[in-house]
């Protein structure tokens, strides 16, 4: 989400308004990127809540404004991470609960409910880079920043990731196909 520069400016200044201006404005996203790691609305909003004021503190070292929301879902998958492994668990994924609020007719649905348990199916780095080029629109060059990993890198898994996916939803659709 592109940010008005100056109001980030702003809140790397110290001003506490413009940066919860700026936490408003990326409040469903963080949200659902939170659930979409952790599983459970009540992490998620333990997450966000981390998030915000680690960010909050260290606004200040922000290099770029313009890569706020980068830098914000950076600190996000950090506290998702640092959540997990205190729980000692793998990732979880749970996309059904997002994709059922997002899409509104049946078929999409059905689809949707496929899609997700394709991408359950792919490791955390493909489903991470899948979620973030696909559902949060992010360019390859903010997903290596967000995942800290050279854009080679970013590319393979986006492409090795589509691949499965492929695989996996044909797989699937040939199955309902036969059950009907």
């Amino acid at each position: 989400m592109k940010h008005d520069i100056h109001t980030v400016k702003r809140a790397m200044n110290g001003d506490a308004a413009s940066f919860e201006e700026l936490l408003f404005k990326e409040e469903k996203m963080l949200y659902y990127k939170a659930l979409s790691y952790v599983g459970k609305k009540e992490d998620a909003l333990d997450v966000i809540q981390e998030t915000a004021c680690n960010a909050f503190l260290s606004i200040g070292q922000l290099r770029n404004p313009e890569y706020f929301s980068t830098w914000l879902f950076r600190i996000l998958i950090r506290e998702c991470y640092r959540l997990l492994k205190k729980r000692e668990q793998i990732i979880p994924y749970e996309e059904n609960e997002l994709l059922r609020r997002l899409e509104s007719k049946q078929d999409k649905e059905i689809e949707s409910f496929h899609l997700s348990e394709a991408l359950s199916k792919l490791n955390s780095s493909y489903q991470t880079s899948i979620i973030l080029f696909y559902y949060h629109d992010l360019s390859i060059q903010d997903i290596s920043e967000v995942m800290e990993k050279p854009i080679g890198t970013i590319k393979t898994y986006l492409y090795r990731a589509k691949k499965k996916l492929k695989r996996e939803l044909e797989r699937s659709y040939q199955l309902n196909e036969k059950i009907t």
